[in-house]
């Protein structure tokens, strides 16, 4: 028979904040969960779901010193939304440097001006950059790279117990740092193959232009450049599939050894 005087201590509703504090952080900045346009209430009841289901395991493994005072249960939720928060941004980099790498040879093919609603980042964006940002989503859930980060959020509490401990090490934090660096790789290699090909279109038409001065150049350029582009967007569609997949095990693997 359950004792509720004991369930609902002051030490297990603390700790049962603590863990939610830790995937509201998680949420607040993952993929899928905190690009996609979902209602708040949602995300708030499967937040609080998932650290029902956490909440024992965290308990039996975990030795909690109830806080004294309110700055100290105010600390210790910081630190739990502060640890979420960087798991999830860890896992984000890599989306933001697809998005980056896609507008870069976006602007290249010209289109720069078709600005659309993002759903996934909730800015405007060309229409190019949402079909590869949906690619990556697909892959990251086809891949179950959702439940690869939950794992790394229950392994957390045992690497960064809920307590006073300061979590953040400088090892920690270089780590991060070099995770954060990778974005611009990214963004570069998934950018370059087409932007490449598209460059040295520029530079042909710049030849073509002083060896046909009569040709307007700018009303060919303007369709070539946009009918070359979404034809190596095609071409190219399941190389890049292939190195997102890899992006994403490879980020998973780093995100599990840091947390």
């Amino acid at each position: 028979m359950f004792n509720l005087d004991v369930l609902f201590s002051v030490s297990n509703i603390i700790l049962f904040m603590a863990i939610f504090t830790r995937l509201s952080g998680l949420f607040a900045s993952a993929p899928l969960f905190s690009t996609y346009p979902i209602p708040t209430q949602v995300k708030i009841w499967l937040a609080a779901c998932i650290a029902f289901i956490l909440f024992p395991i965290v308990q039996y493994n975990t030795s909690f010193a109830v806080p004294n005072s309110v700055p100290a249960l105010t600390l210790i939720l910081l630190k739990e939304f502060l640890i979420g928060f960087a798991m999830g941004f860890c896992a984000n980099i890599m989306f933001v440097g697809i998005e980056l790498g896609v507008n870069m040879f976006a602007i290249q093919m010209g289109l720069s001006a078709d600005q659309a609603l993002n759903p996934t980042s909730g800015g405007q964006s060309p229409v190019i950059t949402q079909a590869y940002t949906y690619l990556a989503s697909m892959l990251f859930i086809a891949i179950g790279a959702h439940q690869w980060l939950f794992s790394a959020l229950y392994n957390s509490f045992k690497v960064m117990p809920v307590g006073y401990t300061f979590a953040f090490s400088p090892a920690i934090v270089e780590q991060i740092i070099v995770i954060s660096n990778q974005m611009f790789n990214i963004g570069l290699s998934i950018a370059l193959p087409i932007f490449g090909v598209l460059f040295i279109t520029d530079v042909l038409l710049g030849f073509t232009s002083k060896m046909m001065p009569q040709m307007n150049i700018f009303m060919v350029s303007l369709p070539l450049k946009i009918y070359l582009g979404l034809l190596l967007s095609l071409i190219f569609m399941r190389p890049m599939a292939e190195y997102i997949t890899v992006l994403i095990e490879r980020f998973m693997t780093q995100i599990a050894l840091i947390f």
